[in-house]
């Protein structure tokens, strides 16, 4: 992924206001992200740890969306989960992200969700550069751009969901 600047960040949301993506909590350590490891840049706000944040980049164009989660980035129980964008098995480490749909329907409070890595580390998961702590890892014949390619698709498959005209 090319690094983003804040400001490429803020303006990609598609399910906030303008006013709401300004305020929105943007880490400050863009520079120091491993952008080159990266097919999505995904953080939680420090300050609310059930709010969390994912951009990317389709077809050219950065997508971001905000996020909701009820675990608040740690292990809350001691059963494996599957994220279901990199299909990562974690011990308590998968959290049903729910984000509120693009437009007039987010506004009347319509949303969809799909469990995604705690620590919104995929791409870290997919390369081998972050374990999952549970000791065993599926072996899995596909190479790595095989996985990018299916981590991409079901991203962008959820993008799909929240910005999908009712």
């Amino acid at each position: 992924m090319k690094p983003l600047t804040e400001q490429e960040i803020r303006s990609a949301f598609v399910n906030r206001t303008k006013g709401e993506s300004k305020r929105l909590y943007v880490p400050r350590d863009l520079a120091d992200r491993p952008w080159e490891d990266l097919d999505y840049l995904g953080w939680r706000d420090p300050q609310a740890t059930d709010r969390a944040y994912l951009v990317t980049v389709l077809d050219g164009t950065p997508r971001a969306v905000a996020l909701r989660s009820s675990a608040n980035g740690g292990p809350a129980q001691s059963r494996r989960s599957v994220c279901s964008l990199c299909l990562t098995t974690h011990t308590a480490g998968a959290a049903l992200m729910v984000a509120p749909k693009a437009g007039k329907a987010g506004q009347q409070g319509n949303s969809v969700g799909t469990y995604i890595c705690s620590d919104l580390c995929c791409s870290l998961y997919l390369r081998g550069k972050k374990d999952t702590g549970i000791g065993t890892t599926h072996y899995e014949s596909l190479t790595l751009e095989e996985k990018v390619e299916r981590t991409m698709t079901n991203l962008a498959a959820f993008l799909t969901k929240v910005t999908a005209r009712p």
